[in-house]
C-alpha cells in the first residue's frame, strides 16, 4: 500500500504547505503537482460538488506527483464521506464543525480500523486503497492508523472544551475557523475582530503546549509571518477559485482599460 506523505512529514517536525481546491479536477491537481511547491492538496468537499468516482481521480492525480491529499468533510454524514474518501485514496481528513469532546472522538473513530487496539469503525472494504486485495490485512489496518486526522476548532463550545479535546488520542493537527467561530458566539462577519483574533491566538498556544500542531489557513505568503512568530509550522495557502477571481479580475480590468482607448 502507498505510503502516507503527510504522515511521514509530521513526526519529522517538518513544515508542511498545502493549498485548497474547490475544483474537484484531476487536471487542477496535476497542475498543482507540476509546480513542485506543495506537500499536499486539500479538497474542500464541505463546500464543493463531487461524486465518488471523481474522488478516486483526484487521488490518482495527486499520487502521480507524490502529493499528499486531504479532504474537508461536512459534520453530517462525516463517517460515510470520510470512509469513502479514504477508500478513494485520501490520506488525511479534516473534520468540520465539531462542538464537543464526543464529536472529536467520533471523528477519530471514523477513520481507524474496526480492530482490537485501533478503536475504530472502519471495516474491511474492497476499495481503491485496498486493491488489488480485498482489505483487512495487517497492512490495511496500519494504513488506517496512519490516516492524518485534522480537527476544525471553530465553534464557541469547542473553544471552551479545547483542553479536553486536545487530550483525545489520534488528533494529528488542529485548524482554526474564524468565520464559524465569530458566528457561533453572535458576532457574524467579525473574523478580524480583537475577540476572534484573541481566541485564535489562545487556541494556537494551547495546541502547541499540548503537542498538537496547529495549521494556519492564509491568503498570501506575507500572512505567514504572524503565525510563524507564534510557532506555527503548517500552512494551507489560498483557494483555487479565489486565486482565479483575483488574478483574472485584475488582469481583465487592466486589459479592458487598454482596449477601451482604441
Amino acid at each position: 500500500m502507498r505510503g502516507n506523505r503527510l504522515r511521514a512529514l509530521l513526526p519529522a517536525n517538518a513544515p508542511t504547505i498545502g493549498t485548497h481546491l474547490f475544483l474537484n479536477s484531476a487536471t487542477v491537481v496535476e497542475t498543482i503537482g507540476q509546480t513542485g511547491a506543495f506537500d499536499y492538496v486539500e479538497f474542500v468537499a464541505e463546500y464543493a460538488p463531487f461524486d465518488l468516482a471523481s474522488l478516486e481521480d483526484f487521488c490518482r492525480a495527486a499520487e502521480l506527483y507524490d502529493l499528499g491529499s486531504m479532504i474537508k468533510v461536512d459534520f453530517e454524514g462525516r463517517r460515510y464521506v470520510a470512509q469513502r474518501s479514504i477508500g478513494a485514496g485520501f490520506e488525511s481528513v479534516l473534520f468540520a464543525d465539531c462542538r464537543s469532546v464526543e464529536d472529536v472522538v467520533s471523528c477519530v473513530e471514523s477513520v481507524r480500523a474496526d480492530c482490537p487496539g485501533s478503536g475504530g469503525y472502519y471495516g474491511v472494504a474492497a476499495r481503491r486503497n485496498a486493491m488489488p486485495n480485498y482489505g483487512g490485512t495487517p497492512a490495511y489496518v496500519a494504513a488506517l492508523q496512519d490516516i492524518v486526522v485534522v480537527i476544525m476548532i471553530e465553534k464557541a463550545s469547542a473553544v471552551e472544551a479545547l483542553d479536553k479535546i486536545l487530550q483525545v488520542p489520534g488528533i494529528d493537527m488542529v485548524q482554526w475557523g474564524p468565520a464559524d467561530y465569530a458566528m457561533s458566539f453572535g458576532r457574524p462577519g467579525e473574523t478580524a475582530s480583537d475577540a476572534v483574533r484573541s481566541a485564535e491566538k489562545g487556541v494556537i498556544e494551547k495546541c502547541i503546549q499540548a503537542g498538537v500542531p496547529p495549521r494556519a489557513e492564509i491568503a498570501s505568503p506575507q500572512d505567514a509571518d504572524y503565525y510563524l512568530d507564534l510557532g506555527v509550522r503548517h500552512f494551507c495557502l489560498g483557494h483555487d477559485l479565489f486565486t482565479l477571481a483575483r488574478v483574472l479580475g485584475a488582469d481583465g480590468e487592466k486589459l479592458r482599460k487598454l482596449v477601451q482607448g482604441l
